[in-house]
């Protein structure tokens, strides 16, 4: 990846304020793919970043899920992974040597950038959500999304 966030800017940009669609229930709604459902939804933040919203749940194992925070660098087509909250399966955050086996949520650091590894290579076990549409939830809480509520029912009411 050519750029490097600082700490301060990736919480700035979990921070920015993200409004969704009107129809954003529609479109988080899971579309089959090949062993998997998946959707990704592209929004744009209130200082005009460009963010994509990537969600992926597995058909055999319901607890193998990803909800995915996503920025594009300004002046590219690069995506940089701000935050990704994951199901129950095995971690390791390589620099601090911890291994876990639970609900985690990953964090993009300056520290695990400058280590060559995927932005958001370290990870927290969380007891925010247990199952896909609880993640959700938690994103959307943690990253400042600002749903609209128009008045057609769903699924993820309350969401």
């Amino acid at each position: 990846m050519s750029v490097t966030y600082t700490d301060n800017e990736i919480e700035r940009l979990t921070q920015e304020r993200k409004p969704l669609p009107v129809d954003w229930r529609n479109r988080v709604r899971l579309k089959p793919r090949r062993g998997h459902d998946e959707r990704e939804i592209d929004l744009t933040g209130d200082a005009n970043s460009k963010f994509r919203l990537i969600l992926r749940r597995s058909h055999i194992d319901r607890l193998d899920f990803s909800v995915i925070l996503m920025v594009q660098v300004p002046g590219s087509s690069q995506w940089f992974r701000l935050r990704r909250c994951n199901g129950k399966h095995e971690h390791t955050n390589h620099i601090e040597k911890v291994r876990f086996r639970d609900f985690h949520i990953h964090v993009a650091t300056k520290r695990y950038q400058e280590l060559g590894t995927r932005e958001d290579a370290y990870a927290e076990v969380t007891n925010q959500y247990n199952d896909y549409d609880d993640a959700l939830r938690c994103l959307f809480d943690d990253a400042n999304f600002s749903k609209s509520h128009e008045l057609q029912p769903s699924f993820l009411d309350g969401v």
